[in-house]
């Protein structure tokens, strides 16, 4: 800032050429005020790409600091600030400290909780899916296979048998044979939160991954403005955009469009993420970078490209001994269109137990006999509500009103950091299901198993997380409500259209939620999330889990005043132990608790002493002669370790201690040549001195070293820079 205001005061005319969203508006603003500039003299000019056309067009058509926009800017500031100064202290008395609230953030973990304690409380009920493989006779005798399926569930095992039974005896015929022409549209180019979905799911790139490799493209001229949530292409682009796929496909696949923006309060007049030139298929740059930019220009030309004609045909198959029908589908590209460069991806995160119905049918005629070589009723289970992932959770935000393009990254970052939410991968369990299967007039059953409920990459709501967000729903209904948040940005883009003042609706927001948070801390218990599991079969003590001064816990144990052969006070505490990674408060057992008691324990004797596995403070540790040794995160157990695996950790930290230690002074115990992170050093009275890096440190004698201290103390130290 200093060297820019050495500049302004040579300068005659200025040019503010911030990004063109409210951000970038109220930088530009502050930029003007700080740096003192002249008003008459100041042009503010906007693009949304780094190019030279796009930046001489910008210079030719300057413009003033639009103060609504500022304003709106401002708003959200200032609110947010209240929000979070006025809620954050509340949670360090009332839950824990360290702890902040925030009015998008917040809201965004109570999204989380609710989907958790949905999935707890869901019953999962099972049904059983028919379908059969019927061989069709054609002119050279050739048997064609056609797969179909019964028009409905059955509800449990005795209706597949009955059903099953009476297909021994039946005969199939076609029914019915309908064919529907369809097609299928382009979706739009990318917005902020389409591309940080499908980034996810194409890419398994993360929300913050995908908007730094975005700012890297646009400011190296690739793309334009990746913060918007406009579907709005320039009349540039979509025509660049059809000479384009004229001359790769052919005039066929053509079909310029102009979507409309579905989000409401869209901010200006921005456009839809695409390649600054449409004819640039590929840029340089690394790997991450190249496939963002191969999404980009692949949606973005998509969305221009003509639709994509299918056919579809359904077959009804009659069974003569039922009502019941199995309905065959099938489905083929006639044109290709859009389809030829790019397809949507969709979140498959309910496991779609049908086929898709998609593909070639053999070539078949109503009135046709089918052979039934074999039938299938397989059980099936219904699925629990999903998981959110980054993305998803962004859309879930985008769709309820929550937020804007320049929030989402940062608000999923954060609820990660303040440790409400973690993304983590989960194993799934081994569960039974049945098969009845009807071959040859023979019905067999029998048993197998699969894998569910298992999890990659999805965000999961800690302990703390649903405990302050019960505190937070329970005494600031209003901040949590998803409406209200929504409505505020509403009001943030009529500050940003000039309907509104910017300092008045802050005014009528803040005079009730200042009265509000005074009374919640004059009423408010602490809240701890704490839950009773029972007694303690050997000791007779209560066993309770809740939130720690250093996260979840289990207690045994109450602390009891009593005397003890009438001599003072005699106080029994209770007995603490850190809950494991995968348990939780509201879901752990009193059995489980209880099995976080065994610690410490003793595995054995190693050199002739006791080898002790206990948890600390800083994780799970070996202890053997008042030396610690650290577990392994991610491989080591402290619940299941044996003797052997916790004596090859003594040894392997000795061996590293050993070659720590260069050369040690019996004369002069303090001084220690010794290996760290960054090379050789002199540790002596409890500072480190550097070795020069022409020097063996294995050669140093006592006055070397002293020498060297000398020299090191005599350096001045080196000062931060200042802010």
């Amino acid at each position: 800032m200093t060297e820019l205001k050495k500049l302004a005061e040579k300068t005659e005319n200025f040019w503010l050429a911030t990004d063109e969203d409210r951000e970038g508006e109220a930088i530009a603003w502050h930029l003007a005020e700080v740096l003192k500039l002249d008003r008459e003299n100041t042009r503010r000019i906007v693009f949304d790409e780094i190019t030279k056309d796009a930046i001489l067009y910008a210079v030719a058509n300057p413009r003033q600091i639009d103060q609504n926009l500022v304003d709106a800017q401002q708003a959200r500031r200032i609110l947010d600030r209240l929000v979070g100064f006025e809620l954050s202290p509340i949670l360090w008395k009332k839950v824990k400290p360290s702890l902040s609230a925030g009015r998008v953030q917040s809201v965004a973990v109570r999204l989380l909780v609710e989907r958790e304690r949905e999935i707890q409380d869901f019953k999962s009920t099972s049904s059983y899916k028919v379908s059969a493989l019927f061989h069709i006779p054609n002119k050279e005798n050739k048997k064609l296979q056609l797969k179909a399926e019964l028009s409905r569930r059955l509800k449990d095992r005795q209706e597949a048998l009955d059903f099953l039974e009476k297909c021994k005896d039946a005969e199939f015929k076609v029914n019915d044979i309908v064919t529907k022409p369809s097609k299928k549209s382009p979706a739009p180019p990318f917005t902020t939160s389409t591309l940080q979905q499908e980034a996810s799911r194409k890419l398994g790139f993360s929300v913050a991954q995908t908007m730094k490799i975005a700012q890297s493209l646009y400011e190296n001229g690739n793309i334009t403005y990746m913060r918007t949530d406009s579907v709005h292409l320039s009349g540039l682009a979509i025509n660049s955009a059809k000479e384009e796929i004229t001359q790769e496909f052919g005039p066929e696949y053509a079909t310029p469009r102009q979507f409309k923006t579905k989000t409401k309060g869209a901010q200006e007049a921005h456009e839809a993420i695409r390649p600054t030139y449409m004819n640039k298929h590929q840029i340089a740059g690394t790997p991450q970078e190249k496939k963002l930019y191969d999404l980009i220009w692949k949606r973005a030309i998509a969305s221009q490209m003509s639709d994509a004609k299918l056919e579809k045909t359904t077959v009804t198959i009659d069974i003569s001994t039922t009502d019941e029908d199995f309905i065959a589908r099938g489905e083929v590209i006639k044109f290709d269109g859009f389809l030829k460069v790019y397809t949507e991806s969709k979140d498959m995160e309910i496991d779609e137990e049908g086929e898709d119905g998609t593909g070639l049918l053999p070539p078949i005629n109503t009135g046709d006999q089918l052979d039934a070589r074999g039938i299938d009723a397989v059980e099936h289970f219904s699925q629990r509500p999903p998981r959110y992932t980054e993305a998803s959770l962004v859309k879930k935000l985008e769709e309820m009103g929550i937020g804007r393009p320049s929030t989402y990254a940062p608000t999923i970052s954060t609820i990660q950091q303040r440790g409400y939410v973690v993304k983590e991968e989960r194993e799934g369990v081994s569960r039974e299901y049945a098969v009845i299967t009807l071959v040859k007039d023979q019905i067999k059953e029998e048993v197998k198993t699969e894998i569910t409920g298992a999890e990659k990459n999805k965000l999961f709501p800690t302990d703390i997380g649903m405990v302050v967000t019960d505190f937070l729903c329970k005494y600031f209904q209003g901040i949590m409500d998803y409406n209200f948040t929504a409505s505020v940005e509403k009001k943030f883009d009529e500050i940003a259209l000039g309907k509104i003042v910017w300092y008045k609706m802050i005014d009528q927001f803040y005079k009730p939620f200042h009265q509000k948070v005074e009374e919640t801390i004059e009423v408010s218990k602490r809240k701890t999330g704490e839950r009773n599991l029972g007694i303690d079969p050997k000791t007779g003590k209560s066993v309770y889990v809740r939130i720690g001064k250093y996260g979840p816990l289990a207690q045994l144990g109450e602390s009891i005043n009593g005397k003890e052969n009438g001599e003072g006070e005699n106080v029994e505490k209770p007995r603490f132990a850190k809950l494991r990674p995968d348990q939780r408060l509201e879901t752990i057992s009193l059995e489980e608790a209880l099995g976080l008691f065994e610690l410490p324990r003793t595995l054995g004797k190693y050199e002739g002493h006791d080898v002790v596995v206990a948890i600390g403070r800083f994780g799970p540790y070996v202890r053997h002669q008042s030396a610690f040794y650290s577990l392994k995160k991610g491989v080591d157990d402290p619940y299941t370790i044996q003797l052997e695996r916790a004596s090859e950790l003594i040894v392997e930290k000795r061996d590293a201690d050993s070659k720590k230690v260069i050369k040690i002074f019996e004369e002069n115990p303090e001084v220690r040549v010794l290996n760290g992170r960054w090379g050789p050093y002199i540790s002596y009275q409890k500072n480190n001195y550097k070795i020069p890096k022409t020097t063996d440190p294995a050669g140093l004698s006592l006055e070397d070293c002293l020498e060297l201290v000398e020299k090191g103390a005599k350096k001045p130290k080196r000062k931060g820079k200042q802010k």
